[in-house]
């Protein structure tokens, strides 16, 4: 019997051309960070220029399109588009803004409020231990949870680094010192009823601003409803921050390891960052 080890498509292969929905400012923003990268570590010879890799490693990013695919248009092998992904993530993540100096700037220019939520991320589901860690009761999937802070506009200012989908907002939150390093700049974050506790320590001067909670299955008074609906409507621009970073269509089920997660989501806030100010 003879073994075919061919694709079962056959021999011959169909390449077809998609838009790519970013600027050309942003394609050579990247080309220029891998080829400088590339002169860096004396890297002498590639089978694509860094224009190319730049458009093939966006096209995965913004399109979500399968690594096979790209690397059967480019004339590579998919081991290789992985690597120039990863590196051009690297790339992009290591320019994303630290808190401290995301907050400092807020300072710096006359801002006195953040606005503060978090997202679940979706991710493939895992085996054995780590099958638990990930999955989260409120989502009802597998996720990672990323904190985000954006100005009162919903320009994104920072992204956290990932936790597991079971953890809770609050304790991302603490294991950031968040009211801490808010509190040094004498700044204060609008948070949602999720983050109801997390700056109880400071009744006069709160570093995170949430609203009230009803308990005990009574009612909220009518001027508590009023202070959410208030806070709510200043908080609203948060959810616009993320939505551009989700335009990128790899976030919407992320199957890459977790591991990656994090210089992931920051490089695309680099991205996002460099599409509003064109």
């Amino acid at each position: 019997m003879k073994k075919n080890s061919g694709p079962a498509e056959g021999d011959i292969s169909l390449v077809y051309s998609v838009r790519l929905p970013l600027s050309s400012t942003t394609v050579n923003t990247v080309a220029d960070l891998v080829r400088a990268h590339r002169k860096k570590i004396r890297s002498r010879w590639r089978k694509l220029n860094a224009g190319r890799i730049a458009v093939i490693a966006l096209a995965h990013l913004r399109n979500d399109e399968r690594l096979a695919d790209l690397a059967g248009g480019a004339g590579v092998s998919a081991s290789t588009v992985r690597r120039w992904v990863l590196e051009v993530i690297g790339l992009l993540a290591a320019r994303s803004p630290r808190l401290d100096r995301a907050l400092a700037k807020v300072a710096k220019d006359g801002g006195c409020v953040v606005l503060l939520d978090g997202t679940l991320i979706r991710t493939r589901r895992r085996t054995g231990r780590a099958d638990r860690k990930n999955y989260s009761g409120k989502h009802k999937s597998h996720g990672l949870l990323f904190l985000a802070l954006t100005d009162t506009k919903g320009r994104l200012l920072w992204i956290s680094a990932a936790r597991r989908g079971a953890a809770s907002e609050i304790t991302s939150a603490r294991h950031e010192k968040l009211c801490a390093r808010l509190r040094e700049l004498e700044l204060a974050a609008v948070a949602d009823l999720g983050f109801v506790g997390l700056d109880d320590g400071a009744q006069e001067q709160p570093a995170v601003i949430t609203g009230f909670k009803a308990s005990g299955g009574k009612r909220l008074p009518t001027p508590k409803k009023i202070v959410n609906r208030l806070l709510s409507s200043l908080r609203a621009p948060v959810e616009h921050g993320f939505a551009s970073l989700k335009t990128f269509r790899i976030l919407t089920k992320v199957r890459m390891h977790p591991r990656h997660a994090t210089a992931l989501v920051r490089a695309l806030l680099v991205l996002t960052h460099h599409q509003v100010a064109r």
